[in-house]
């Protein structure tokens, strides 16, 4: 959430090299205001099935997925594919919403569980998408079990 002391990412400060978002309480006070239901914390049940319909989502777009790690309140992915990253975001919420409400209780309270949007980059460099990688694996606490989806042309990276 904007003005988390953790930092975040606006429309404003969604680019490449840009600083993110200080610590700002007034601002979270009013992201909290605007929410239309409270906040949902993933179990690691529910954690599991969303990375599981992530995985999904690339099998059957012929997606990569470098990376994922599912947090109790969100989530990262480093993905390849042929796709604008809107329209990958789309069908990530999508699925991973149909899997939350496949494994939980809260199936009539809630409409929608995601932000308006999210933190889209492209990753121009190798050197980008290795640093990525690294981020999401190993800078999000323990790194979730990870089964990758299949290649289908995606690049070819290493990290040494």
């Amino acid at each position: 959430m904007h003005g988390d002391k953790r930092g975040s990412v606006d429309k404003r400060h969604n680019r490449y090299g840009a600083v993110f978002l200080g610590q700002n309480c007034t601002r979270q006070m009013k992201e909290r205001s605007v929410l239309k239901n409270p906040p949902l914390e993933l179990t690691l049940t529910l954690r599991q099935a969303v990375l599981r319909a992530i995985i999904g989502v690339c099998e059957v777009r012929k997606w990569f997925a470098h990376a994922v790690h599912v947090r109790s309140n969100h989530v990262h992915i480093v993905v390849s594919g042929d796709e604008e990253p809107d329209r990958m975001m789309r069908d990530f919420k999508s699925y991973a919403t149909r899997a939350i409400k496949e494994h939980s209780n809260v199936k009539s309270k809630f409409k929608g569980f995601w932000t308006r949007h999210g933190s889209t980059k492209y990753l121009w460099t190798k050197e980008s998408l290795v640093s990525a990688i690294g981020y999401v694996k190993n800078e999000q606490g323990q790194m979730m079990e990870f089964g990758s989806s299949e290649r289908h042309g995606a690049p070819n990276v290493s990290e040494g």
